[in-house]
């Protein structure tokens, strides 16, 4: 039986649109406006986990589909960036999609759909699990497509013969309506207090 390592490094997976919308379901926030690297660091002191890098990834719209939106988020990955935090984006791709209103009618409207960040964020957290950068992934996310992950790490630990814990960290408060984690990970919510304290006092919205 591997043995449980005493100081256990973290390295931090954040899918950027999933916190989002769950901080806007738990908390009523209406924009990203967390701090990416403080929030990692703030996860992992709770549990008394050694930070060893914060990787975020979200899907980002071009300018001429989402002009304000495209610059929000060029801004804020460059600023994380700057701080320290691995950044990864894809371009949203767009679809017509028709919703049906309260009184029966419908409307269609333009929705941004990101491709392929659960997969890049699937594939990291094996890679780097085989490259023994941490014991412990914590994944700020919802997505119970990683379960899968979850799996394959516990196979891992048993072919490198270590110990190794995945986490799934997400806002939660009594208007979540999603109260769960990842199957399979240990489960991290985080509580209103935590959140307030790791926002970013930049905005990146463009003024109007």
């Amino acid at each position: 039986m591997p043995q449980e390592p005493v100081n256990k490094r973290a390295v931090v997976f954040i899918d950027g649109q999933n916190l989002f919308h769950a901080a806007r379901e738990a908390f009523g926030y209406s924009f990203p406006n967390f701090d990416p690297g403080r929030l990692a660091e703030e996860a992992c002191r709770s549990r008394g986990w050694t930070l060893a890098q914060t990787r975020f990834y979200t899907g980002v719209p071009s300018a001429e589909d989402d002009a304000r939106w495209s610059h929000f988020w060029t801004a804020k990955l460059a600023q994380m960036g700057r701080q320290g935090v691995w950044t990864y984006q894809r371009p949203l791709r767009y679809r017509n999609m028709t919703f049906t209103l309260p009184g029966g009618g419908e409307i269609t409207r333009l929705v941004g759909q990101e491709k392929g960040i659960d997969v890049r964020i699937a594939l990291d957290i094996v890679g780097q699990g085989v490259e023994r950068n941490y014991d412990v992934a914590v994944v700020f996310s919802q997505d119970q497509d990683l379960s899968e992950v979850a799996d394959e790490l516990r196979q891992l630990a048993t072919r490198q013969d270590r110990w190794i814990k995945i986490a799934s960290a997400f806002p939660r408060s009594p208007t979540s309506r999603n109260r769960r984690g990842v199957n399979g990970t240990d489960w991290l919510p985080i509580d209103r207090t935590l959140y307030d304290g790791c926002l970013d006092a930049r905005d990146y919205r463009p003024k109007r």
